[in-house]
């Protein structure tokens, strides 16, 4: 059995800055990450640009210089691979941890796919991608239904419908139209999200004002067929519109159980783990947590540019307890 001092589940941008700053201070920890390294910003639409700047993605003092202020998604994934590569980070790839168990000793029991791993302690970096929020409702499993969109060529001339009303919904809008998609948008607020990026909501107003793309607000789906989609305005009046394709953004949120299985405690309420904003630990006496997934259900609040702050908490605390 192999024994680690520290292991981070997720080698996502705050996985990563974790693993910096603890090998910074005299520690090698090992990252398990499921897929290769920041998986999900290799899942984001090709061509997706960034709402934060460069400077504000930056993980280990290594700069991230771009010729634009907000890098797009092509350029975060050639710096983090930078990044792994300068500071030669220990990362086993494609290795899905399956749980997490505490052992009489204290130390933890983590277990993959792939083997076994004694570890003191454990930080959970896995963020929330992996966990589309579902409408349920008739038809969402269909094939026809994505709740990740990446790239708008495959819908030229289809009529497709995008469920949602903020940055993910508004961008793939976008791109599905300048491709020739006849697109439909469906949000259930009355207006634009205020979270909406700022440079690319007037170029979205004006498609909308001009009829190339149709916007319902206060729209509510209420089943998905093979090639229609029917939805409420207003809570009173029914609409039925022919659609190809749907692609459903309406969000993520952590994977609750797989924390609930290790013995942390949720907010039932908000989602968000019971921890130390100190120090990042949770209730679990040697489980940190880091990035977005201390955010619980509000996405919005942490990103990369606060989330990459956690793991110098995390090695300050880990460090501390070494000396005791």
């Amino acid at each position: 059995m192999q024994e680690e001092k520290v292991i981070i589940v997720g080698g996502g941008p705050c996985g990563l800055s974790a693993a910096i700053e603890l090998k910074e201070k005299g520690i090698n920890p090992l990252v398990i990450e499921k897929g290769n390294i920041v998986d999900s910003i290799y899942r984001f639409p090709t061509h997706q640009t960034f709402f934060s700047t460069a400077d504000r993605l930056e993980i280990g003092g290594v700069p991230f210089i771009t010729e634009n202020r907000k890098p797009v998604r092509n350029q975060a994934l050639a710096y983090y691979r930078e990044v792994v590569k300068r500071k030669n980070l220990r990362i086993h790839t494609y290795e899905k941890v399956e749980k997490v168990e505490k052992q009489q000793d204290g130390t933890f029991m983590v277990t993959t796919e792939k083997g076994k791993y004694r570890a003191s302690f454990v930080v959970i970096a896995t963020g929330y991608y992996d966990n589309p929020n579902y409408m349920n409702v008739p038809g969402e499993n269909l094939p026809h239904v994505f709740h990740y969109f990446k790239e708008a060529h495959p819908y030229f001339d289809k009529d497709v419908v995008v469920i949602g009303g903020k940055n993910s919904s508004v961008d793939a809008a976008l791109e599905l139209y300048k491709a020739g998609a006849r697109v439909t948008v469906l949000y259930r607020g009355s207006g634009y999200s205020s979270s909406i990026k700022p440079w690319i909501l007037p170029e979205f107003d004006s498609l909308i004002k001009k009829g190339y793309i149709k916007m319902e607000f206060r729209a509510d789906v209420k089943e998905i067929k093979n090639d229609s989609i029917s939805y409420i305005v207003n809570g009173t009046e029914e609409k039925t519109i022919p659609c190809d394709f749907v692609f459903a953004m309406t969000g993520y949120h952590p994977d609750h159980n797989f924390l609930k299985k290790m013995g942390v405690l949720i907010d039932e309420q908000t989602g968000r783990p019971y921890y130390n904003p100190d120090t990042m630990e949770t209730n679990v006496n040697g489980i940190f947590i880091a990035g977005v997934i201390a955010a619980g259900n509000d996405a919005n609040e942490i990103f990369i540019e606060n989330g990459r702050f956690h793991g110098e908490l995390i090695a300050e605390e880990i460090i501390k307890r070494g000396k005791k």
